[in-house]
C-alpha cells in the first residue's frame, strides 16, 4: 500500500481550504499514485473567531468537508482519511474535532472524535484552550482498509502513550496522526514524540500536519508541519518540507512482521495482562 500525507495551510476560508484539499490531492495523486491519502486536522478551517468556528460546523455525515473528503475517494479511486474538522453537535454551542475515512467507493470506513483536548500554554505564553469550543470524544477508533488496520488519534493524543498501545492491542497496523501541532512544541517534541509511538506500537505512524501561520483573534498563531510517515522501526520514511505540499511512502507488511518478529513485544508484555 502507497500512502501520502498531505501538509496544508489551512485558514479561515473554508471555501479557499477545501478547495487546496482537492488541489494538493490531485498533484498527490498524479504524480505518486498513493492508494491512501491522508489530510491535516482542521483540514478545512483553522482559526478564526468563536462564531466562526461555530458557523463552520457540519453535519456528519453529509456535511461539506465530509461530502468534498468523499468526493475525492471517489473520484481519484483512492482510500481517503479525511483529516479532521469540526462536527456538529445539535443544540451545543461546541462541536467534536472528528476525523472521518473513506474507502475507495465512497463508503465511510471509520469514525473517530478527538479524545485529548489541547488546553495549555505554549513555551512563548500562548493559551490555547480546545475545550472551550470543543467537547471530548470517548471512543477508541480501528477501521479497516483493504486488509490493513488503520488506528486513529488526532494532534494532542499523541502525548498520551496509552491510547497508542490500545491502538496497538486492537490490532493497528498503521496510525493516522493528522494535527496542527503548533511551531513553539513541534520544534522541539513533533518527530521524537511520533518516532516513539512507531518503535513502541510496531506499527507505521501517519502524520499530517498543517504548516505556516493562521488569524485568530489573539493574534497570529503558526504550526511547525513536517508532516512524516514513520515505519515501525522509527525511521522517518517520508518527510514534506516546509510550506504546503505531499509526501509518499510504501507500507512494507513485510517489514512490519519482520520487526514484530525480532522484537517480539507481544510476547514479552507483563503490565496490562497479568499485573
Amino acid at each position: 500500500m502507497r500512502v501520502t500525507v498531505v501538509q496544508m495551510n489551512s485558514r479561515d476560508d473554508k471555501n479557499h481550504n477545501l478547495a487546496e484539499a482537492r488541489r494538493l490531492a490531485a498533484e498527490a495523486i498524479a504524480a505518486d499514485h498513493p492508494d491512501l491519502i491522508v489530510f491535516p486536522e482542521m483540514v478545512s478551517f483553522l482559526g478564526g473567531t468563536e462564531e466562526q468556528r461555530l458557523a463552520s460546523a457540519e453535519d456528519v455525515p453529509g456535511g461539506e468537508t465530509w461530502k468534498t473528503m468523499q468526493a475525492i475517494a471517489c473520484e481519484h479511486n483512492v482510500i481517503v482519511h479525511g483529516g479532521s474538522f469540526y462536527e456538529r453537535i445539535p443544540g451545543e454551542r461546541i462541536s467534536y474535532n472528528t476525523s472521518v475515512a473513506f474507502g475507495r467507493n465512497g463508503a465511510e470506513l471509520g469514525r473517530y472524535r478527538k479524545i485529548h483536548l489541547f488546553d495549555i500554554t505554549a513555551p512563548d505564553g500562548t493559551e490555547y484552550r480546545e475545550s472551550d469550543s470543543v467537547g471530548r470524544g470517548s471512543e477508541i477508533t480501528v477501521y479497516e482498509a483493504e486488509g490493513m488496520r488503520v488506528g486513529c488519534s488526532i494532534c494532542y493524543d499523541l502525548r498520551f502513550g496509552e491510547l497508542y498501545r490500545r491502538l496497538a492491542g486492537r490490532g493497528a497496523d498503521l496510525i493516522m496522526v493528522p494535527a496542527a501541532f503548533t511551531l513553539q512544541t513541534g520544534k522541539d517534541h513533533w518527530e521524537t514524540l511520533l518516532r516513539a509511538r512507531a518503535i513502541e506500537t510496531q506499527a507505521y505512524v501517519v502524520a499530517a500536519g498543517q504548516s505556516g501561520s493562521f488569524p485568530t483573534p489573539e493574534g497570529t498563531r503558526h504550526c511547525w508541519g513536517h508532516s512524516m510517515i514513520v515505519d515501525p522501526w522509527g525511521y522517518v520514511a517520508a518527510q514534506v518540507s516546509d510550506g504546503t505540499g505531499f509526501a509518499t511512502a510504501t507500507i512494507d507488511t513485510d517489514y512490519l512482521n519482520t520487526v514484530r518478529q525480532r522484537i517480539p513485544m507481544e510476547a514479552h508484555r507483563v503490565l496490562g495482562k497479568s499485573m
